[in-house]
């Protein structure tokens, strides 16, 4: 995994480089290192009362699914771009096997850390697996797929 001295191999100006996502929707904060096969990010997010998923005051675990989609959008931009390509645009079309270990992620203090990586991919998607960890203790995991938009 490519990782650098100070931990962080790309920032969040890097990431909505990357991504589609921008402003308060791009979730992670820093890529902390990435291969071809998975990316580990964290961001500190959660908390901002500002976060546009908040609802009535709450950030609920439910979002992490969110957050993992974007470590896969993340990382496929990381990849094109080492191939001097643009990552395909991509449309999340399953979760599968989402377990939530806790309930809301608004109070957890300290970042969120996500690790992601291939399970299977093709020129039509992918899929991953990711978990998202706080403080060393896993708070959710499951499996995305997207599905690359066609040209």
């Amino acid at each position: 995994m490519t990782t650098t001295t100070n931990d962080v191999v790309l920032d969040r100006a890097g990431i909505e480089a990357l991504v589609p996502h921008a402003g308060a929707m791009c979730l992670w904060d820093a890529v902390r290192a990435w291969d071809a096969q998975s990316i580990r990010l964290h961001a500190m997010n959660h908390r901002d009362a500002a976060h546009p998923l908040r609802r009535d005051g709450r950030l609920s675990a439910v979002h992490l699914c969110e957050y993992g989609a974007q470590a896969m959008a993340v990382h496929g931009g990381l990849r094109a771009s080492e191939a001097g390509a643009v990552a395909k645009p991509g449309l999340l079309v399953a979760l599968r096997g989402v377990v939530l270990h806790v309930a809301r992620i608004d109070d957890l203090p300290g970042a969120i850390e996500c690790e992601a990586r291939v399970l299977v991919e093709s020129d039509g998607g992918a899929q991953y697996a990711f978990s998202i960890s706080h403080a060393g203790a896993l708070i959710a995991e499951g499996r995305a797929a997207v599905l690359h938009a066609a040209g």
